[in-house]
């Protein structure tokens, strides 16, 4: 990891309602953090390399704080199911063949190609209960150069019985043996404690997970509220519960001492809501996957206002893709549909808003990231605009959100860079 320069149209978020644009400016880079942009480039980074990008644009990585890798291999497809028939037909009967490492290997390869490619810089990553496939898979991410959490799913109820866990007992000792075999061994990739979601949970596994996550100090990535088909089974199967998302708080999986992700949160009663704020629990907002599985439109734009932690989340497969530019094109487009269809009192997502969501906001899961402010670690990414053609002048914010909106990730991808060091993106 070296000290260096970059040079170009600088974008990035100083808050949820500001992006600061810097045309033909300076990033620093020393030690993996960003000193600053600037205007004209300070004397006493004058010997430092210089990497010139030109007119092209640089913004900061993106993050995606919710991914099933073992998924990918069926995105796009079964798209007409709601969420519970869906995973019954389709995702579970996947995530199965993950037992077989020949093919997980296969399946795993290309996930992992995939997301060395696209605007991704740091992503949360659910695998499969099998936890030799996880242990492969985390193995293929670190090659990427991707900052990266893993984790082992835990579920032992709900499911074929192929990846149910054996016991709670065999449950324990798998994620055991998996935490011990990559304890130390990566730079990049990092484990978190994976209970599937509360339907397919029970509570002597909850119970003992707990232990876990206390002796290991894992953070938790889980899913919360996504559809009504799935909140009522949660009723039913937790009924001294007050709300969802108050048995993960009852085994210490709701924020707090356990830095905690939850995905979707579009049925959170207002108990819950709270809960979530005081705690300091990160919403993953996946609009794709709401859209798809039918689940609704979760109150993104309330939930900032509160001062939640949001950011965004492809969930491939229930997002047909892993572009987190996409996923703020979403937010943006369904928020309109909130505010238009079910409560005016709530305004659209900003395009500030999401691309704060998609970088900063996300970020914050990773520690200083997200944004190119002083003592932030440095994930960039160099978008080549110039693949779609304009006629007219344009600021660069306006070119910016163009960039996001005609998805130049798919192919414009000019350079990437992460924690201060350029990583592989053709």
């Amino acid at each position: 990891m070296g000290d260096f320069v970059l040079k170009g149209n600088i974008c990035y978020s100083v808050s949820k309602t500001e992006i600061k644009a810097c045309p033909h400016s300076y990033i620093v880079c020393m030690d993996g953090k960003s000193c600053g942009v600037f205007e004209k480039l300070p004397q006493q980074y004058e010997s430092l390399p210089l990497i010139d990008y030109g007119n092209r644009l640089i913004i900061p990585g993106m993050v995606d704080l919710h991914i099933h890798a073992p998924q990918y291999a069926f995105r796009g497809m079964g798209m007409d199911l709601e969420l519970m028939g869906w995973l019954q037909e389709q995702a579970f009967p996947e995530e199965v063949k993950y037992e077989d490492l020949d093919y997980a290997c296969d399946a795993y390869s290309i996930f992992a190609e995939q997301m060395r490619k696209s605007a991704t810089t740091r992503a949360c990553i659910f695998a499969t209960r099998h936890w030799k496939a996880t242990v492969l898979l985390m193995n293929l991410m670190e090659e990427t150069g991707l900052i990266t959490y893993v984790g082992k799913v835990n579920m032992d109820r709900q499911a074929p019985q192929e990846l149910c866990e054996e016991d709670v007992e065999q449950a324990i000792l798998d994620t055991r043996k998996w935490l011990e075999k990559n304890r130390g061994k990566y730079r990049n990739t990092m484990p978190i404690l994976t209970p599937r979601f509360l339907p397919g949970c029970s509570e002597p596994l909850l119970e003992k997970l707990q232990e876990v996550r206390k002796e290991y100090d894992l953070p938790v990535q889980s899913h919360l509220s996504e559809n009504p088909e799935e909140v009522e089974s949660v009723k039913k199967l937790f009924p001294n519960a007050g709300f969802y998302g108050d048995t993960y708080h009852k085994y210490g999986f709701f924020g707090n001492d356990a830095k905690t992700i939850m995905a979707h949160c579009v049925w959170s009663t207002e108990e819950e809501v709270e809960c979530m704020r005081g705690n300091g629990v990160f919403v993953a907002h996946c609009p794709a996957s709401n859209m798809n599985l039918a689940s609704g439109i979760a109150p993104i734009k309330r939930y900032l206002e509160l001062g939640i932690k949001v950011g965004l989340g492809s969930d491939v497969a229930g997002g047909q893709n892993e572009s987190i530019f996409r996923a703020m094109t979403d937010a943006i487009q369904v928020s309109k549909l909130y505010w238009r269809y079910v409560d005016s009192a709530w305004k659209p997502l900003t395009f500030e808003e999401v691309f704060y969501m998609a970088t900063k906001g996300g970020g914050e899961f990773f520690g200083k990231v997200g944004s190119f402010e002083e003592g932030y670690e440095l994930d960039a990414i160099v978008l080549d605009d110039s693949m779609q053609p304009y006629p007219q002048e344009l600021s660069l914010r306006q070119r910016l959100e163009r960039s996001i909106y005609l998805s130049i990730d798919l192919n414009g991808i000019y350079a990437k860079y992460v924690a201060g060091k350029k990583v592989k993106c053709s």
